[in-house]
């Protein structure tokens, strides 16, 4: 019995250990900037209110990275991780012209 206990004791604290280094890695991730040549080449912007309508008719309101097909970060994420843009992170109240594009 004891060998057992030290053996999900010590699986536990691995575990563990992997998920919150999981989170310190996502936490770091680099953030995309507004000023990136891909972020501009689809008119990203970190908060979707500021979209300039007349250059991207297809903006409604409500559309952001939250809620877009392309978003790889959970709903309730503040950023997360975009199909188009790698390993670079996208703010959920941000947006794009690819919204919903897949």
């Amino acid at each position: 019995m004891k060998n057992s206990r030290r053996s999900f004791v010590l699986f536990s604290l691995g575990v563990a250990s992997s998920l919150a280094l999981t989170r310190v890695a996502t936490a770091d991730a680099a953030k995309l900037s507004e000023a990136d040549p891909k972020a501009q080449a689809v008119g990203y912007k970190e908060v979707a209110a500021t979209v300039d309508k007349s250059k991207f008719p297809s903006y409604v309101a409500g559309q952001n990275c939250s809620n877009c097909s392309l978003f790889q970060g959970k709903a309730s994420d503040a950023w997360g991780g975009c199909l188009l843009f790698g390993s670079l992170q996208v703010a959920a109240t941000g947006w794009c012209s690819s919204y919903g594009n897949m």
